[in-house]
């Protein structure tokens, strides 16, 4: 069972990937927790990570600072999931 507020936040998650990278809704829909990101999305190159988490930060009213960025956050759906409901919910 989810924290009550995770599965409103998985969906911003899914919606902010498809706006900012630009990705079909069927595609993102389909994307699980194991589902890899960095480095298997070629939208989610350097550039668009600073336009996801900008993003992210607008939507979900939270700050992101420079040291919470590293590679796991964003090596998975599942993984930049939890990062956003433990910065969302915290």
């Amino acid at each position: 069972m989810q924290p009550e507020g995770v599965a409103q936040i998985e969906d911003t998650v899914r919606a902010t990937l498809r706006d900012v990278l630009g990705l079909t809704a069927e595609r993102v829909a389909a994307f699980d927790a194991t589902t890899p990101l960095f480095g298997a999305l070629p939208e989610l190159d350097s550039m668009a990570v600073a336009g996801l988490l900008t993003e992210l930060e607008d939507r979900l009213g939270i700050l992101i600072e420079d040291d919470d960025v590293d590679a796991d956050m964003l090596e998975t759906f599942g993984a930049l999931t939890r990062f956003a409901s433990d910065k969302a919910l915290q």
